[in-house]
């Protein structure tokens, strides 16, 4: 990852002092929609800047998948700099029916301000579309970008792949299982020979046993958690098939990306017990998995502002540093 020109203290804590100013700013804006190849070069002046001594970040949403009348958009991060910068692909969460490619937004920016092109998906979601329809997403952007980062000036090699909540479960599945034909089911015409390996992988409170929560839903009389489940789903037999956890305890042939996990030990949607039981499994199938426990703090503690966010943030940047290299 490239380095910015002030300690990492100084630009974590002015980037995120920054964000909430920078970000309310495109609620309001129209953004410019286009494709990837009318994106370059870049257009217009940016919709969000970062101060002095970091990278500006211009931030534009892009098309990157159509289906007749129907498109898919995905909103990039681009830092204003020489480049070519290490590229993400950035997964929301939302329990698989909500949320949109925004809602990480204060993360992302921080991750383009240091020196990463952030290209942030929206995905189809349950109920209108079960499983594995997002999965298919995923792996179409992972391949998506693979093919079009030049055009953000982002490199196309050693891709990473961030996701949150929900957003985890599914970079880890797509990643795991790159050449499955469900997941690998929408075609990319103008690079058909592009796969959907990742590089490593950045999880923050990921559901990487999506079993193990419903029954924890259930546990602790999460009914939201526990009909959102089912609407993705459909099945407790398919939360065990498409579940990242118990491919491991099955022993299947998968890939295994250098992953890091950030997992609050206060978190009412997942456990850390949870993370160190994927954790565990990883290690053993012959990953590389770095946990990183963060006493008291809840789901989602690192997109909010503060020093244990800047620090979460921080480590999830040194571990993508280790292996984004061209």
């Amino acid at each position: 990852m490239d380095d910015a020109r002030l300690a990492p203290q100084t630009r974590r804590a002015l980037v995120r002092r920054l964000a909430g100013v920078a970000l309310a700013g495109i609620g309001a804006a129209r953004m410019p929609i286009m494709t990837a190849a009318q994106a370059t070069p870049i257009m217009g002046s940016p919709v969000a800047a970062t101060p002095i001594g970091l990278y500006p970040v211009q931030i534009r949403d892009v098309v990157y998948r159509q289906d007749g009348a129907q498109q898919w958009l995905a909103r990039v991060y681009q830092p204003q700099g020489p480049g070519p910068f290490p590229t993400l692909l950035a997964v929301h969460g939302g329990i698989w029916v909500l949320l949109d490619r925004a809602y990480e937004a204060p993360m992302e920016l921080a991750f383009a301000a240091g020196g990463m092109v952030v290209v942030a998906i929206d995905y189809r979601l349950a109920p209108r579309y079960p499983y594995p329809a997002s999965v298919a997403d995923v792996n179409y952007a992972t391949r998506w970008l693979k093919a079009h980062a030049t055009y953000f000036n982002g490199r196309p090699t050693a891709l990473g792949g961030f996701g949150a909540s929900a957003g985890g479960h599914l970079v880890m599945l797509s990643a795991m299982r790159p050449h499955d034909p469900r997941y690998a089911a929408l075609p990319l015409s103008d690079a058909a020979n592009v796969d959907a390996t990742l590089a490593y992988i950045l999880a923050a409170w990921p559901i990487m046993d999506p079993y193990a929560r419903y029954l924890f839903a259930q546990q602790t009389h999460r009914d939201d958690l526990i009909q959102d489940q089912d609407e993705y789903f459909g099945t407790t037999a398919t939360m065990q098939e498409a579940n990242p956890q118990m491919i491991l305890d099955r022993g299947e042939p998968v890939d295994l990306p250098p992953t890091i996990i950030i997992q609050g030990t206060a978190d009412k949607n997942v456990t850390p017990a949870m993370q160190e039981r994927f954790a565990a499994a990883y290690r053993k199938a012959g990953g590389v998995l770095e946990l990183d426990e963060f006493p008291n703090e809840p789901h989602y503690f690192a997109n909010a502002p503060g020093p244990t966010a800047d620090r979460a943030l921080q480590l999830l940047e040194a571990f993508a540093s280790r292996y984004d290299a061209a």
